[in-house]
């Protein structure tokens, strides 16, 4: 990048993410941040502050380090990350993604673009062999250093990596496999366009909420139900692992025969022309958001803040003190699910009810988005 800069008009700027995971990685950035010294490339480490919490760790790991680069990226005015991810690591990815019983998307392997942050990353090595890389440092002088994660057999990746050498004599390579994902990323794109253009059909979204029109959505494809279906429920959670089959059955079942279901914090209920996709009231009756800050992950609320003011949801009792909600032509079961400005118990504005008192509140990320 740095020998391509100059003909581009490009500034080139270098991060390492330092997941606090093992005590010599301290190390290993500083040595990162000293070659880049020597090229002139200004250099920043980030640091993962959460490496104990709950849930998969490798999962977790991958998330923070997409935000991290990101917020960095922005703050430093810059709009394109590339990542080294090379052949080899799209070959583990499709192999650990047969081990799931993946579908197109798992199977599709990690994509050579892709936004996260408002930020445009890219993975131009995707096609390269690793030993290619390697063979490029040597002639370089540079040399790199062995993640010693790389060998624990407890990290689904590595049994992947091993799995590859013993696949070689069947002729599953790791340009083969690449291949593959290549293959099916195409296909990939053709179902997200056809999920895009059901959703202009049969989704509309209102104060958070996602709408279904029931007898378009069932008129699509099985697979681009599944995918409508995941969108909203990412619209409302954020990104994640999708959910088990059987999960998703009971949402399917509601969509097809009507009734109500709960899952991550989403409530799915269908009752004639209509389902619906919104939060439950449990997974946000304790949360609080002061001046300024996204409640829920995805609301902004903006307008004429005073002190001792905060974001709570509408609730039940909030919405009693709403008198106009019904002209909203929103469900009450909707509305309580907002965000609305509290100062101690009382309130003073629930801007998706009818209450503005000056205050507007936004949502994002939409389902289109």
């Amino acid at each position: 990048m740095q020998r391509v800069a100059p003909r581009a008009g490009w500034r080139v700027e270098a991060a390492t993410v330092d997941h606090g995971l093992r005590p010599e990685a301290a190390d290993e950035a500083r040595q990162v941040a000293a070659l880049c010294r020597d090229r002139g490339i200004p250099h920043e480490v980030l640091r993962w502050a959460d490496p104990q919490g709950p849930g998969n760790l490798m999962d977790r790991a991958r998330r923070a380090r997409l935000v991290l680069l990101s917020d960095w990226a922005v703050r430093r005015g810059i709009c394109h990350v590339v990542l080294g991810h090379t052949a080899d690591d799209q070959a583990e990815t499709v192999l650990m993604g047969l081990s799931r019983s993946a579908g197109v998307d798992g199977l599709s392997g990690m994509r050579h673009a892709f936004r996260e942050g408002g930020v445009a990353f890219g993975r131009p090595l995707l096609d390269i062999p690793r030993q290619a890389l390697r063979d490029y440092l040597t002639g370089q002088g540079i040399g790199w250093i062995d993640d010693p994660s790389n060998e624990n057999e407890a990290f689904t990746r590595v049994r992947a990596r091993r799995a590859l050498k013993a696949l070689k004599p069947l002729g599953i390579t790791v340009a083969r496999l690449a291949a593959v994902a290549d293959h099916l990323d195409m296909a990939r794109t053709a179902l997200e366009t056809a999920t895009a253009e059901a959703a202009r059909r049969c989704v509309s979204e209102r104060a958070g909420a996602v709408l279904l029109d029931r007898a378009e959505f069932l008129r699509a494809p099985m697979e681009i139900q599944r995918r409508l279906a995941l969108q909203a429920l990412r619209a409302l959670t954020g990104p994640g692992y999708p959910p088990r089959e059987a999960e998703l059955n009971r949402i399917f079942w509601v969509l097809s025969a009507g009734g109500k279901a709960t899952l991550r914090g989403t409530l799915v209920s269908a009752n004639g022309e209509e389902a619906i996709f919104r939060r439950e009231m449990r997974a946000v009756a304790g949360l609080v958001a002061l001046p300024g800050a996204l409640w829920d992950g995805r609301w902004t609320v903006a307008g004429p803040w005073q002190g001792g003011d905060e974001v709570r949801a509408l609730g039940a009792a909030g919405l009693r003190h709403c008198p106009g909600w019904r002209d909203t032509g929103l469900a009450r079961g909707i509305l309580e699910v907002t965000p609305a400005v509290w100062r101690g118990e009382r309130l003073i504005a629930a801007p998706c009810a009818g209450l503005s008192g000056g205050f507007a509140a936004t949502c994002a990320p939409s389902f289109q988005s």
